[in-house]
């Protein structure tokens, strides 16, 4: 029997969430440096939860991450696991990350975002969806087989990262370093770190890249007091305002030269793909205040996500910042490059700083360059995901794209060669990144049944 119809009977449990409980409680925030011993205790302890059900464990040194200030400080480790070694059966490899976003109650929680909390069957609490919960589920979906003292139908490997949230640091060269051994007999590559569109189940065979740019306007010496020094200096703020103002139109347009032109043209086949996926707009528009899906999945976009330096805090202060720094992305789709993007971006803002004639001094940078992501819907591991899909939800999943980035997708693809697909569990709703995050206990549950289905159908997949 397979294992889903007879989890179908314990369905109510809830063994598995505390294990979610422990994880959400650790602050794997990989972008702050303080948080840095959270991140290697969250790396820890995904090691001994895989080798608690007997996994072959290794937890993989990456090496150090450089500080701004010249400093170092070290990489969580890459934990690595092995399910079986049958040379008979298919070998696939599950790819997770458990760093977090940053996140705070002040910042508009309405429960602490580190004490996972069940409201009307909704887990809240950050990486409770992005990306520890399906992670968990994918562990599951092993004890499932154990538990029932079914063999697995396939030979399960994971890779589970702690850097996700700021680029990936040192997995890329680990991929390569491991290609001829831990993916050598890697079929295919498994990654569930996005979410569905609606409330049917999906498939999803895109993602955006992300280029991360630093912009620095650096002036006077130190701060200044605007009354005594206003109107006598030159303002970095001012600078860095009139450059930013410079990236998009007020119709969203980017206006750096050559990125719209790089963008792959939309397919007839890709537009009628679109037309059967279930999603309202309306809906979206009222929550977001976006529009279109092609402009959610297949086109650049510039965000200005905020300026260091500036004053922030509640009250006034008159004060003139010396050095400011605004933090912006651009989104890459198909066929745009992050080098040549990187070298449009700067080339172009040195050059409007140029023309403004100021004292002050201009620094852009690049600090994140993944790379957008495609899959083919028609390869076999997508006929799997459809009939696992259905076999646990009885409905044909969407097939999707998603605006976001998940920085390793082609690395794998480019550095192993291996067939990708993703594979949420997430809810359209969940929050990522966001306030109030959350992971459903019905997507969690029925999100590890569909993991142990398309083991299962995946074992039927003929092996190369």
């Amino acid at each position: 029997m397979l294992p889903v119809l007879q989890v179908n009977k314990c369905s109510s449990s809830t063994t598995p969430l505390l294990g979610h409980l422990d994880w959400v409680a650790v602050e794997s925030d990989s972008s702050d440096v303080l948080r840095r011993p959270d991140c290697h205790r969250m790396m820890d302890m995904t090691a001994e939860k895989l080798q608690a059900i007997g996994g072959k464990v290794e937890l993989v040194d990456i090496g150090v991450q450089e500080l701004p200030d010249g400093k170092t400080v070290a990489l969580p480790k890459v934990v690595t696991a092995q399910f079986g070694s049958d040379p008979s059966k298919q070998t696939v490899c599950v790819y997770g990350h458990v760093d977090v976003q940053p996140a705070k109650l002040e910042d508009g929680w309405a429960t602490e975002p580190y004490n996972l909390t069940d409201i009307n069957g909704h887990l809240y609490g950050r990486g409770a969806s992005d990306n520890k919960a399906p992670v968990l589920a994918w562990i599951h979906t092993v004890e499932a087989y154990q538990a029932l003292s079914i063999d697995l139908p396939v030979n399960v490997k994971f890779i589970i990262e702690g850097m996700e949230e700021t680029g990936s640091n040192g997995l890329d060269a680990m991929i390569v370093a491991q290609k001829g051994t831990f993916f050598s007999d890697v079929d295919y590559i498994i990654i569930s770190d996005c979410g569905w569109l609606s409330r049917r189940p999906a498939l999803t065979y895109g993602t955006r890249g992300n280029c991360y740019f630093f912009a620095e306007v650096e002036g006077p010496k130190q701060d200044l007091h605007s009354g005594v020094y206003g109107g006598t200096v030159i303002e970095p703020m001012t600078d860095l305002i009139g450059i930013l103002d410079t990236l998009i139109s007020p119709s969203g347009k980017i206006l750096i030269p050559g990125i719209r032109e790089a963008v792959a043209p939309l397919s007839d086949e890709e537009w009628k793909m679109y037309q059967d996926i279930e999603f309202d707009i309306e809906s979206f528009k009222s929550k977001i205040g976006v529009d279109l899906l092609a402009h959610r999945w297949r086109y650049p976009t510039v965000t200005i996500h905020g300026i260091e330096g500036a004053f922030s805090g509640p009250g006034s202060k008159t004060v003139i910042p010396a050095k400011v720094i605004a933090k912006f992305s651009i989104r890459q789709v198909p066929n745009m490059d992050p080098a040549v993007v990187k070298k449009q971006v700067t080339d172009y803002l040195y050059s409007v700083f140029a023309k403004r004639k100021s004292p002050n001094k201009l620094k852009v940078t690049m600090i994140i360059g993944a790379k957008p992501w495609l899959a083919d819907t028609k390869h076999p591991l997508y006929e799997a995901g459809k009939a696992a899909v259905k076999r646990v939800f009885d409905v044909e999943p969407d097939l999707i794209r998603e605006g976001g980035t998940i920085p390793i997708a082609k690395t794998f693809e480019d550095v192993t060669g291996k067939s990708i697909i993703m594979m949420p569990i997430g809810g359209f709703d969940d929050g990522l990144h966001s306030q109030n995050e959350k992971m459903s206990r019905y997507n969690y549950i029925e999100g590890t049944k569909l993991f142990i289905a398309y083991l299962h159908e995946v074992a039927h997949l003929k092996k190369d």
